[in-house]
């Protein structure tokens, strides 16, 4: 099923999306997107239901078609500060205050937003799956926190950063318990729950 390309044909609309919320390790990153009605993008979905290599193929193409695009993000200093909904929340703000052009609406991904500097907003559940702006963003934040993370890698390769991502998988948690926590694991969040069975 194609997605729908805009959710109203009178205003400037933004689609906004996260990746990274759920993860132990690394910041989380958020994208704005205002796609351009005269330059359609095929392929276009939800980054979940994407491959790596589809996710990668379309970064390009949306940001060359899009009218503007920008992508922010908020370490997991900030995310232990703030918690992990307000800050992805402040990272939205912040790739919305990127954009070389003002939106007049928003579309969020999900059922929560802290509203920007007087742009209206609507929040979407499943809004990726949904709308092509919201799926351009969600494109953009994962493949550039994906990046990101794969460059931490290198500086600690025993977390396997490159594959989970700084997701809760079980050889992630086996290499904190073996090698305590890095400079980039959010404190704040359940890092061993005394539950889970390592081995």
């Amino acid at each position: 099923m194609e997605l729908i390309q805009f959710s109203q044909n009178s205003l400037i609309e933004a689609g906004c999306d996260e990746a990274g919320r759920g993860c132990l390790a690394g910041p989380v990153y958020a994208a704005a997107v205002i796609l351009n009605p005269k330059k359609r993008i095929k392929g276009l979905d939800d980054s979940k239901k994407l491959s790596d290599a589809m996710r990668y193929k379309l970064r390009p193409e949306i940001e060359d078609k899009a009218l503007a695009f920008a992508v922010a993000a908020l370490d997991n200093v900030e995310i232990d500060k703030y918690n992990i909904l307000k800050s992805s929340f402040f990272a939205m703000h912040k790739a919305i205050q990127k954009l070389s052009i003002k939106p007049q609406l928003l579309l969020i991904d999900g059922n929560r937003f802290i509203p920007f500097e007087g742009i209206l907003h609507q929040c979407e559940i499943k809004g990726d799956a949904r709308f092509q702006a919201i799926a351009a963003a969600s494109i953009l934040a994962k493949t550039y926190r994906d990046d990101y993370m794969k460059e931490i890698h290198q500086e600690f390769p025993v977390y396997a950063w490159d594959k989970n991502m700084g997701y809760p998988t079980k050889a992630h948690r086996a290499a904190i318990k073996e090698f305590g926590v890095a400079p980039y694991h959010r404190l704040s969040f359940k890092l061993l729950p005394s539950q889970l069975k390592l081995f």
